[in-house]
């Protein structure tokens, strides 16, 4: 089904005989069964207001339309959402409603939070075919459940996005990345967290293992960019890496591929997300089994290539954190489950919210079971 109304999404929820697959652009390839129900019909910029740095959006809204208007104000989504398309061979169009429901958070999680702290009011249909609306157009929420943030990373299983409201913030007048070359994992994470705990705002951090080379993103104005590396040149020379600078070009790219997780585009196996302790990621990684990885989030998420069918979670045992299945076969993802399972008690209370908000289960059926 093919919406394109709020009504229409109301009565498709109200006459559904049994499972729906609820979608969006229909670019994360995430395997669910049941009849379609896509909202990626229901488009368009509702209200934009620059001087409060807020915009709301129909679900199904491009994200490269709302990037587009806001370019225009010289604003941003500073949550900086991945693309998946390269990565999972998946074609269709990346949605508003699609990255608030999976809370797809990019490189600069590290210093602004995640896509849900943008996140300011929501409009969604929950699985009895109501309206629901939380929130608002402020930083607020009114006594109850923060139904917002419930929604942020629920992939669809709570009700279905109809509209989202946003904050989003200024671009930076400039922005460059400092490289330190030749450290391996453990030195790599050490001089993230050195430098994100310094004063010199950094706003993304990264270790390229393969390349041995460490990432880290200054923006703002020209002079403090410019102090700022500066002063991080100084912070980290104890490491004895060597250090280079990329302009603001060169910088777009690097932390566009990261982003994007390009490093593994085109490259046959599994893709695994690990969110983990910073200071673990050496160890997990090292008894992962995996082929290749690098880390984000200043080592606070790792992605992982391994090979087809390779049960990660198994092989890295019990750490704090958890393991998501992002790229694999149908097959794989049943067997494995896509998402990392719950401690007894944790399941038991999703499983009770999702009956409060679906409770004929008919949203997404059995795609969170297993969920962190």
């Amino acid at each position: 089904m093919d919406i394109t109304s709020e009504q229409a999404l109301v009565d498709a929820v109200k006459g559904a005989g049994g499972p729906l697959a609820v979608q969006g652009g229909g670019t994360r390839g995430v395997p669910v069964g049941g009849q379609v129900l896509s909202v990626a019909g229901l488009t368009g910029i509702t209200l934009y207001e620059p001087g409060a740095m807020t915009v709301v959006a129909k679900a199904g809204t491009p994200v490269a339309e709302i990037e587009a208007a806001l370019a225009g104000e010289n604003q941003r989504l500073a949550f900086e959402p991945m693309d998946h398309r390269a990565l999972l061979g998946t074609r269709g169009t990346p949605t508003i409603g699609g990255v608030m429901a999976a809370n797809v958070s990019g490189p600069r999680r590290i210093s602004v939070g995640a896509a849900r702290d943008f996140l300011l009011g929501v409009r969604y249909v929950d699985g009895q075919g109501a309206v629901v609306k939380n929130g608002g157009r402020v930083m607020k929420n009114v006594t109850g459940y923060d139904l917002v943030k419930l929604l942020a990373g629920s992939y669809g299983t709570l009700g279905v996005l109809s509209e989202v409201s946003l904050k989003v913030l200024p671009k930076p007048e400039t922005h460059a990345t400092l490289i330190l070359h030749g450290l391996d994992d453990a030195g790599g994470v050490a001089a993230m967290a050195r430098a994100l705990g310094s004063p010199f705002e950094v706003t993304g951090a990264a270790h390229d293992p393969e390349r041995q080379e460490t990432k880290l993103r200054v923006e703002g104005f020209e002079a403090s960019v410019a102090y700022r590396l500066g002063k991080l040149r100084e912070v980290l020379g104890a490491t004895g890496a060597e250090i280079d600078v990329r302009d603001a070009a060169a910088s777009d790219a690097t932390w566009a591929d990261t982003r994007d997780v390009a490093a593994f585009h085109g490259k046959d196996g599994d893709v695994w997300r690990v969110s983990c302790k910073p200071s673990d990621g050496p160890a997990i990684a090292a008894r992962s089994g995996a082929q290749a990885w690098f880390y984000d989030w200043a080592g606070g998420l790792i992605w992982m290539l391994t090979t087809t069918g390779h049960d990660l979670r198994q092989a890295v045992g019990a750490f704090d954190g958890h393991a998501t299945l992002i790229r694999a076969s149908a097959e794989s993802k049943a067997r494995l489950g896509m998402f990392h399972p719950e401690p007894g008690g944790l399941a038991r209370l999703t499983s009770k919210l999702r009956a409060q908000f679906d409770p004929k289960g008919i949203f997404n059926a059995g795609l969170m079971d297993h969920a962190a």
